[in-house]
C-alpha cells in the first residue's frame, strides 16, 4: 500500500444514468476511503460534447446522494484541485501534452480514419493485432509543414517504448503483463484539441493526488497505457484495483433484457437507498462470515480490497428483493406509508394532501402489508384489497372453500353479527367469530376462510381481524352480501 493519504475518486461521463456497474464502483471508492480515512473525490469526465449532458450529470449526482454516498470533494462541493470538470480543465492538459511533444514522447500524426483502418485490416487479415504502426512517427518538419498547408489537422500520439513488458500490480487481481509491442502508439489528443480518456483520466488523478483507482475489470486494457504515461511526465503512480464485472443471471453481461439497469429504475420502484447499498456491497465483495444484511458503518468497518473477487457478481433480483424487504420490515409503518403514498396518488386511490384521519388509517394499513412488500410500488397492488365495495374475481382456492356446506351459513352470520355490534375493535371481532364457531359448530379453516375469501376473492392476505378493521363496517357488510348473492348463483 502506498505510504500516502488515501485518496479515490468516482469520475463518471454524463452520457446516461448511473448505472448499476458505475454505482457499485462509486461504493467500492467510498466504503475504501471512509475505511482507512481517506478522501472520496467526485469529478465529471464531459469531454463527449455530442453525448454529455447537464441533465445526466445532475440525474447522477443526485443518485449518489441518495444512496448516501456524499463526497469530501468534487462538483458541487469544490475543493482546492478543481476545476471538477474536465470541459473546464482543458488548458491543464495541454499544458502536459505539449510538454510530450517537446519531450519526442508523442508526436502529431496526421493519418485519415480511412488510412488507419486500413492498416487494421491489414493487420487482421495477417492474424495480427489491429495497432498503428507508427506511420507518422518520424515524419521530418517539413512533412509536417506541408501536410498542415494541405488542410490537415493531427491528432497527438504517444510514442509508445518498444520491446518492453508493462506490469500492472493489481491490489484484486495480482501481477498482469502487457507487452509494449502489442499496444501501438496510440492517440491522446483528437484533432479537435480534446484529450482522450487515457490521457485526461491520467493528468486528473496525478494533479487530484489520487492514491488508489478502483474500477470495473473494463478497464485493465487502459492500464498499461496510462502507466506509461505516468512514466512519460514523471508523476507519481496509483495503486490500482480492477474489480469484477456484474453480470446478468444468465452469466451473460448484464443489460437492459435482465430488468433495471440503473439506480434511478430502482429508485423509481420504491427500492430503499441502504438496501440497495447493501446488495451492491455483496456484488463482487464477500465479508466474513454467512452474514448478508449490513447497516452502513458495519460496511465500512468490514470492507476490504483482500476481499474483493476475481471472478464476475452475479445481478440476481430475487436476492435484491429479499434484502429490500428486510429493510422495509425494520422500517416505522409511518415511514413506508409516507414514501408509498406518491404511488397511492399515481395510481389514484389516494389524495396528496390527506386528512389526519385518513394518514392514521394508511399507517395501520402499511403495518399490515409491510410484511409482504419487496419495494414501495408493490403496495398499489396489495393495497387494493382495501378499496371498492366487491370482489372482481376469485381464485380457485377461494372458490372451492365457497363451496363448502358451512361457508355460506358462516358469512351470512357474520354479516349479521357486525351490522350488530355497536364496538368496531379488533376484540369484539373476534369474539364474533368465537360466537359463531360455537354456534354453527365449525372452527379453523372453515371458521376464518370464507369470511376472508367473500371479503378479498383469496384464502391469502394480511391479518384477517385488522383487515375486517380497516375495511370499515359498511364495506365489509356489502362484500359479503355481494359474495352472498354470488354464491347464490353459483358465482
Amino acid at each position: 500500500m502506498l505510504d500516502r493519504r488515501v485518496r479515490v475518486r468516482f469520475a463518471p461521463s454524463p452520457t446516461g444514468p448511473l448505472h448499476i456497474g458505475g454505482a457499485r464502483s462509486a461504493l467500492f471508492n467510498w466504503l475504501f476511503a471512509r475505511k482507512n480515512g481517506g478522501d472520496f473525490v467526485v469529478r465529471v469526465e464531459d469531454t463527449d460534447v455530442e453525448r454529455s449532458t447537464l441533465v445526466s450529470e445532475e440525474v447522477i449526482l443526485d443518485d449518489l446522494k441518495w444512496l448516501g454516498m456524499a463526497w469530501d470533494e468534487g462538483v458541487l462541493v469544490g475543493g482546492e484541485n478543481g476545476p471538477y470538470r474536465q470541459s473546464e480543465r482543458l488548458s491543464l492538459y495541454s499544458t502536459y501534452w505539449e510538454r510530450l511533444l517537446e519531450e519526442k514522447k508523442a508526436y502529431p500524426c496526421y493519418c485519415t480514419e480511412e488510412e488507419l483502418e486500413a492498416e487494421r485490416e491489414s493487420l487482421r487479415n495477417k492474424g495480427q493485432m489491429p495497432r498503428y504502426l507508427g506511420r507518422c512517427r518520424d515524419l521530418t518538419l517539413e512533412q509536417r509543414q506541408k501536410l498542415e498547408n494541405e488542410g490537415k489537422k493531427p491528432t497527438v500520439r504517444f510514442q509508445v517504448p518498444q520491446g518492453e513488458i508493462i506490469p500492472v500490480e493489481d491490489l484484486v487481481r495480482g501481477r498482469v503483463e502487457f507487452e509494449s509491442d502489442g499496444i501501438g502508439d496510440f492517440v491522446i489528443v483528437k484533432s479537435d484539441g480534446i484529450p482522450t480518456y487515457n490521457f485526461a483520466v491520467v493528468v486528473d488523478d496525478a494533479l487530484m493526488k489520487i492514491s488508489h483507482v478502483i474500477r470495473g475489470e473494463e478497464h485493465l486494457s487502459n492500464t498499461p497505457r496510462q502507466i506509461m504515461i505516468y512514466k512519460a511526465l514523471g508523476f507519481d503512480m496509483p495503486e490500482f484495483a480492477h474489480i469484477s464485472l456484474i453480470l446478468g443471471e444468465d452469466r451473460s453481461k448484464m443489460s437492459k433484457r435482465h430488468g433495471a439497469t440503473s439506480i434511478q429504475q430502482y429508485r423509481e420502484k420504491g427500492y430503499l437507498p441502504h438496501a440497495l447499498l447493501n446488495f451492491l456491497s455483496l456484488l463482487g465483495w464477500a465479508p466474513e462470515g454467512e452474514r448478508e444484511v449490513f447497516s452502513l458503518s458495519e460496511l465500512v468497518q468490514e470492507f476490504s480490497l483482500d476481499r474483493v473477487s476475481k471472478s464476475p457478481a452475479v445481478f440476481n433480483l430475487k436476492k435484491l428483493n429479499w434484502m429490500n424487504s428486510e429493510y422495509i420490515k425494520k422500517e416505522a409503518p409511518e415511514v413506508i406509508a409516507g414514501l408509498a403514498l406518491p404511488y397511492l396518488v399515481e395510481a389514484g386511490l389516494l389524495e396528496q394532501d390527506l386528512t389526519d384521519e385518513q394518514n392514521d388509517w394508511l399507517v395501520k394499513v402499511i403495518s399490515l402489508l409491510q410484511e409482504q412488500l419487496h419495494f414501495i410500488e408493490e403496495v398499489v397492488s396489495f393495497i387494493q384489497v382495501f378499496f371498492g365495495d366487491k370482489i372482481d374475481a376469485f381464485t380457485p382456492e377461494a372458490l372451492e372453500m365457497m363451496k363448502e356446506e358451512s361457508s355460506p351459513r358462516v358469512v351470512e352470520r357474520f354479516r349479521e353479527q357486525i351490522l350488530q355490534e355497536e364496538n368496531w375493535e379488533v376484540p369484539s371481532i373476534k369474539a364474533i367469530f368465537k360466537g359463531i364457531g360455537k354456534e354453527l359448530g365449525v372452527g379453523g379453516k372453515k371458521l376464518f376462510q370464507p369470511v376472508r375469501a367473500g371479503l378479498t376473492g383469496s384464502l391469502e392476505g394480511p391479518d384477517l381481524q385488522n383487515l375486517i378493521l380497516l375495511l370499515g363496517r359498511e364495506r365489509v357488510a356489502m362484500r359479503l352480501a355481494f359474495t352472498l348473492e354470488a354464491l347464490e348463483h353459483n358465482f
